[in-house]
């Protein structure tokens, strides 16, 4: 216990910088992945692309690559922020990928009378979309989205190698603090439960209250 007592503080930091970095990620990763999956249905053909591209790249890149294309990429392009902020953009942008797919296949799951109901009441496809169909598609796929912001959680311990405070990070202080590297793991490890259950725990409670009936 004494590994947790003596630095509480410094687990307490980087408990609360991956949160912080959840949080704002997965808001980012939500709005994106529904607005690309928007345009991936949309009757337009160039957003139909663009969605379809955004999802190709960066499902096929590894995140690591991704935070180093941002972290050090874009300084170069004159854009200067905030290394936290950096991160939010890497992992946001990357997670709303896998959600976007999980809304898409949503999607295919309304009835298409629905859609072509609202179309042939006058409602614009951008209405039809929000209203009728974005809200009931979410309702079938509460439970992948879960496990997409679970997996963003634990992917933000890449962010620690890129001067990001965060929970995994901690272990480098002390380690050169001489505490017994076994005991820093497991405490680092009891966080990031922490964090997972409560996502898991939240989504079940949405499901519960609002998922498709199975």
């Amino acid at each position: 216990m004494n590994v947790l007592t003596d630095n509480f503080s410094t687990y307490g930091k980087g408990f609360l910088g991956t949160v912080e970095l959840t949080v704002y990620a997965s808001l980012l990763a939500l709005a994106l992945g529904f607005l690309m999956a928007s345009f991936r249905v949309a009757p337009v053909a160039s957003l139909r692309f663009f969605g379809t591209a955004w999802v190709t790249v960066l499902r096929n890149t590894p995140l690591t690559l991704l935070f180093f294309a941002v972290l050090l990429g874009l300084p170069r392009f004159g854009l200067v922020l905030p290394f936290q902020l950096f991160a939010v953009l890497a992992l946001g942008c990357y997670t709303s990928a896998f959600i976007c797919e999980a809304l898409r296949s949503g999607i295919n799951t309304v009835p298409r009378g629905q859609g072509e109901a609202a179309r042939s009441l006058g409602m614009t496809f951008g209405r039809t979309l929000s209203a009728v169909v974005l809200p009931q598609a979410f309702r079938s796929v509460i439970a992948p989205v879960g496990s997409t912001l679970i997996a963003l959680a634990k992917n933000s311990a890449i962010a620690g190698a890129f001067s990001v405070t965060e929970l995994l990070g901690t272990y480098r202080t002390l380690s050169e603090l001489g505490y017994n590297i076994i005991w820093t793991f497991v405490w680092i490890a009891l966080g990031y439960l922490i964090i997972t259950l409560t996502i898991s725990a939240l989504f079940h409670l949405m499901e519960k209250r609002w998922g498709v009936a199975r």
